[in-house]
């Protein structure tokens, strides 16, 4: 999918800001447990360090380390609202790629399943290059996406698959008929992100796959 700018925030505006928010309680009810690699992430950071989570949803990932500060955002205020509530912490509202903080001004940065959400590949190098530029020489930015390669998960999506994909998120009520909402993912091959990262004018420090994503850190070629 290659979309014009205007044209891929309204195709991202219908089929993930709105979807989100219509889901939020239901999403939020599903994510709880930290996956581990992220959870190894945040522990290993120094004591009173101060970092992101940029797409933060129900705020599951600030509470892991007691000892750091993080400030969470999400694009939906439902989640937002939803972090507030069951989190302690500060968490706002905002876009990923017009992001309200100062430039080099935190230790590190978490990024979980955020990016896959941008529809072409310019906007997803982009929120990449907001995320270096939010982190002191030496930080280090953890960035998590669906994979392509998915052959063993329920979804059976693998190499030749379509990258750009709708999801279906399917909503049941008790009494009610079923709502079903379509939310829009770009399904990274394998090396795409490591592409996206240093075409984003970072560096690579390390990558793999978990739990059908593939993840990379990566820090600013200042560092």
């Amino acid at each position: 999918m290659d979309n014009p700018p205007s044209s891929a925030e309204a195709y991202e505006a219908t089929h993930v800001h709105s979807v989100y928010n219509a889901i939020a309680p239901h999403f939020s009810s599903t994510r709880h447990k930290p996956w581990p690699l992220i959870a190894s992430f945040l522990t290993a950071q120094p004591p009173g360090a101060t970092g992101l989570d940029v797409g933060c949803g129900n705020g599951k990932y600030l509470p892991v380390n007691p000892t750091l500060h993080i400030f969470g955002s999400d694009r939906s205020e439902e989640l937002v609202r939803l972090a507030r509530s069951e989190r302690s912490g500060e968490v706002v509202v905002a876009d990923a790629l017009s992001l309200p903080y100062r430039e080099r001004s935190v230790d590190f940065v978490i990024c979980v399943a955020v990016i896959h959400h941008l529809s072409t590949a310019e906007r997803r190098r982009e929120c990449i290059r907001a995320l270096l530029n939010c982190v002191r020489p030496g930080g280090k930015v953890l960035i998590y996406a669906w994979a392509l390669e998915q052959s063993t998960s329920r979804r059976g999506w693998d190499e030749g698959s379509q990258q750009d994909a709708l999801v279906p998120w399917v909503m049941r009520s008790k009494g009610k008929p079923d709502a079903t909402y379509q939310r829009y993912y770009h399904l990274y091959r394998k090396g795409e992100l490591e592409e996206d990262a240093e075409a984003a004018g970072g560096v690579v420090v390390e990558s793999g796959y978990e739990k059908d994503n593939w993840w990379v850190i990566c820090s600013s070629e200042e560092s």
